[in-house]
């Protein structure tokens, strides 16, 4: 009996010290590892998008913000009826309600997101339903509150926190700032609550965006390029305004355009920034282009005249005719009016390698590098290429055999108004935090000096009078100098143009005497009679420039040339161009 129960006791005792054994080995030698096993069970991540930094106008007005939004998510186990759970938020949520309903019925899941950044009205909505298991928790969501202004320019931003267009996409890792975290706690029947003592990062906000570009200026070059548009049943159209002494956007415009808030809702085609992605031949716009290159070569002055022949010139068994039969022109007259012949002539005398050198030294063929995605660098063919083809300089002089985009004639026309120096085009003048500017741009950005400033001013002097003598009359603005050049583009197809379609456009820039503006409007495939630039294009920046002007403090003349009636007073000439600038901003949305 001793014996038997020595054993049970051996037996008990070696039971205890291996149950011990093993207690010891669970909660002391590998306590961390099953903590970290628990935790892994019990505890689930969830990253938070941070608020993006905000995007101000030149003037501080706010051009897209960060709000915080619920985004709602599923507790599989904890949803009691699936079904009519789905049922009731799909339409809410605009989801397909069975593939929601297989989402939130999949009991192996712990954590299905079923939407995220909610609308105010759809959040509301979902939270009177009160449904068991769906939960939700608090994100940042990009809102543009001026909407459709300056779509193209600001871009948008996906559900993931990207920007995926625009400015968003350019700077996005200035502007995104760095993810938080919450950690969210599964119980036995998995489902997940939130516990105030559980970790939690704070989501950092990213950095401001401070641009160059204006607000109420680009409301005006957006109402304006609108009418134009629908009043001429036009395909579409773009308009680039800089201030010439800096590079900076004052507005860059695109239209058709679209809601950033609601970019899903537009076809992707909208989303694209024409202004920088598109190219084409520039036509009679180009001239300006001829004219400096020609001025600058010493070979020919304003005075010098030219025999255009009637109407057209035969070259290597190409003819290349006028818009009208013109004799005898100077060559400031031939500017004036436009004339292929002359610059054909103007071209020859020139060569291949002074005006392709014009061209390239304006920027023509290469990026601007201005601070947006998507540009393209147009066609300018290489001088080699140049001197294969003797007819290729006779047609660039008029603007054909050469694409450009808008914001390359813009910078073009700037860097003559600029006394010939040319200026990187920008848009972010400074990136700061919390409205506070803390780095900003230095300065404007020479990229080369293709003009010298005595030939700038004359080839100004010759675009002033394509406006006061010559096709660009209707840009003319009382009280007010500009230059400029029209252009009449044939749109480029397979084996030769199209003979029915034309893009208008006008490049200019005012005052002459100081200005403070440049750019260009372009207008696709108008309806109707009226189709050249001076008819379209022309009366465009013209009513974009008398607008600018104004609200740029910059006064008409007091005894300007172009006044009828004789003099006026300073009083009468503010009350005759009085514009309601401040009723048109409150139109912005």
């Amino acid at each position: 009996m001793r014996s038997r129960l020595r054993l049970l006791a051996a037996v008990g005792a070696a039971w205890v010290l291996g149950v011990a054994g093993r207690l010891y080995q669970l909660q002391v030698l590998r306590h961390d590892h099953y903590v970290a096993r628990a935790e892994a069970q019990q505890h689930r991540v969830v990253d938070l998008d941070p608020p993006r930094g905000t995007i101000y106008d030149a003037r501080g007005r706010e051009l897209a913000v960060s709000i915080e939004v619920p985004s709602y998510y599923a507790v599989p186990s904890s949803v009691e009826d699936p079904a009519a759970a789905a049922k009731a938020l799909a339409p809410i949520l605009k989801l397909d309600a069975k593939e929601l309903r297989a989402e939130i019925s999949d009991r192996s899941k712990s954590f299905v997101w079923i939407k995220r950044k909610l609308d105010p009205k759809q959040a509301e909505a979902v939270r009177k339903l009160d449904l068991k298991g769906i939960h939700f928790v608090t994100e940042s969501k990009r809102y543009y509150p001026m909407k459709e202004l300056a779509a193209q320019v600001l871009g948008f931003v996906g559900t993931e926190n990207h920007g995926l267009a625009g400015l968003e996409q350019y700077y996005d890792a200035t502007v995104a700032g760095k993810p938080g975290r919450r950690t969210v706690l599964r119980d036995a029947r998995r489902g997940t609550v939130q516990a105030p003592a559980l970790s939690f990062n704070d989501p950092e906000p990213g950095r401001d965006l401070h641009l160059t570009l204006d607000a109420a200026i680009q409301h005006i070059v957006e109402r304006e390029l609108e009418r134009a548009i629908v009043e001429r049943g036009a395909k579409q159209g773009s308009a680039v305004i800089l201030d010439p002494r800096t590079g900076g956007i004052l507005a860059l415009a695109t239209y058709p355009t679209f809601d950033p808030n609601e970019h899903g809702n537009y076809p992707p085609a909208r989303w694209k920034n024409r202004a920088v992605a598109d190219v084409f031949e520039p036509g009679s716009t180009f001239k300006m282009v001829t004219a400096a290159a020609a001025l600058s070569s010493g070979l020919v002055s304003a005075n010098d005249v030219y025999d255009c022949e009637m109407g057209g010139i035969w070259l290597s068994g190409k003819f290349i005719g006028d818009h009208k039969k013109f004799g005898y022109l100077t060559f400031a007259q031939a500017i004036a009016n436009s004339s292929n012949v002359a610059m054909v002539k103007a071209s020859l005398l020139l060569g291949d390698e002074r005006l392709h050198g014009m061209t390239t030294a304006l920027g023509f063929g290469e990026k601007t590098q201005i601070d947006l995605p998507g540009e393209s660098r147009g066609i300018n063919r290489s001088l080699e290429f140049w001197r294969s083809f003797p007819r290729h300089k006779a047609y660039v002089a008029f603007g054909q055999s050469i694409a450009v985009t808008p914001i390359q004639l813009a910078t073009a026309v700037a860097t003559i108004a600029n006394d010939g120096v040319r200026l990187q085009p920008y848009v972010v003048s400074g990136i700061g935090r919390n409205g506070v500017i803390e780095q900003r741009r230095g300065g404007a950005k020479v990229v080369a000096r293709p003009i010298n400033p005595a030939v700038a001013r004359e080839v100004g002097r010759l675009l002033e009078g394509v406006i006061t003598e010559g096709t660009g009359k209707s840009a003319q603005i009382k009280g007010y100098r500009l230059a400029g050049k029209t252009g009449t583009a044939q749109i480029a197809i397979a084996g030769g143009y199209d003979p029915n379609h034309y893009i208008p456009g006008f490049v200019g820039y005012a005052p002459v005497e100081a200005p403070v503006l440049a750019g260009m409007v372009a207008i696709d495939e108008p309806r109707g009679a009226a189709y050249h630039g001076g008819q379209v294009a022309a009366p465009l920046f013209s009513a974009i420039a008398k607008q600018v002007l104004l609200y740029l403090g910059v006064r008409p003349e007091r005894n300007h040339p172009n006044w009828p009636g004789g003099k006026k007073t300073q009083e009468e000439l503010d009350s005759m161009h009085a514009v309601p600038m401040v009723a048109s901003l409150r139109s912005v949305p």
